[in-house]
């Protein structure tokens, strides 16, 4: 099924959509041979394995993400592989889980004083995605 970004991001509230919209930029700035699909209702990108998602809360059809409504978050921003990065902002949440981690965002002002650090985790991910390739 091919992905449309305008109609996936139209379904959004306000807030989410701006916040949604600007992790999109962030992750296809990065690389731009990323390639970005319809899984699990929500955007994911991928270029070698699935690198990232982006996950609102509010995405139609989406299951509830635990703890994301209860805490205030309204988009996710997933790495498939972030127990393999190094984390040194200390944005990445494991949660209990063993591979994916995510970063929760609350709010556009969260967003825009985080931006430089998660571009650093999200050009890590593209950076490890390229080397496993290789591997």
């Amino acid at each position: 099924m091919e992905f449309d970004w305008n109609e996936f991001a139209s379904s959004l509230p306000r807030e989410e959509r701006i916040i949604s919209k600007c992790l999109r930029d962030i992750i296809l700035e990065s690389d731009p041979k990323l390639i970005e699909k319809y899984n699990y209702w929500v955007p994911y990108y991928t270029r070698n394995k699935m690198v990232c998602f982006v996950w609102p809360v509010s995405a139609p059809n989406a299951p509830k993400a635990k703890n994301q409504k209860q805490d205030g978050t309204i988009v996710s921003l997933g790495f498939c592989y972030g127990n393999k990065l190094s984390n040194e902002q200390g944005l990445l949440l494991a949660e209990g889980r063993k591979q994916v981690y995510i970063i929760r965002l609350k709010s556009i002002q969260e967003l825009e004083k985080l931006e430089s650090q998660i571009r650093e985790i999200v050009l890590e991910a593209v950076l490890l995605d390229e080397i496993s390739k290789k591997k």
